[in-house]
């Protein structure tokens, strides 16, 4: 279980706004400087910064400036998918879910009945 699991949503956008809060620190910006290079309001750093929320966007434009940009690949890491696998696959790959169940083949073959 990582840190997070028990963790509300206001406690982690707390600890990110914090981290990021350093982050900044070390690299001697200002949160002016930080939201003029990121291309948002002064008001939008400050927010961010103490543990409040913010569009995914902004948040990207102010990890880019930050040096952080690397991290968000950690969120939603690609599948691995083994070689063999790949060959089953052949090129075809899922597109979309299916709220749907598929039919089972029947067990025997379906043939016509015999004329009565």
């Amino acid at each position: 279980m990582n840190r997070y699991e028990a963790s509300s949503d206001s406690a982690i956008l707390a600890d990110l706004g914090s981290r990021l809060e350093r982050r900044r620190l070390d690299l001697g910006l200002t949160q002016a400087a930080l939201a003029a290079q990121a291309g948002v309001a002064k008001r939008t750093v400050e927010r961010v910064e103490s543990g409040g929320s913010a569009q995914l966007d902004t948040l990207l434009r102010i990890l880019r400036v930050l040096g952080l940009l690397d991290r968000v690949e950690g969120l939603a890491p690609a599948p691995v998918v083994s070689p063999i696998a790949l060959l089953k696959l052949q090129g075809r790959q899922r597109k979309r879910a299916s709220s749907r169940s598929r039919p089972t083949p029947p067990s025997v073959p379906w043939t016509w009945a015999p004329d009565s």
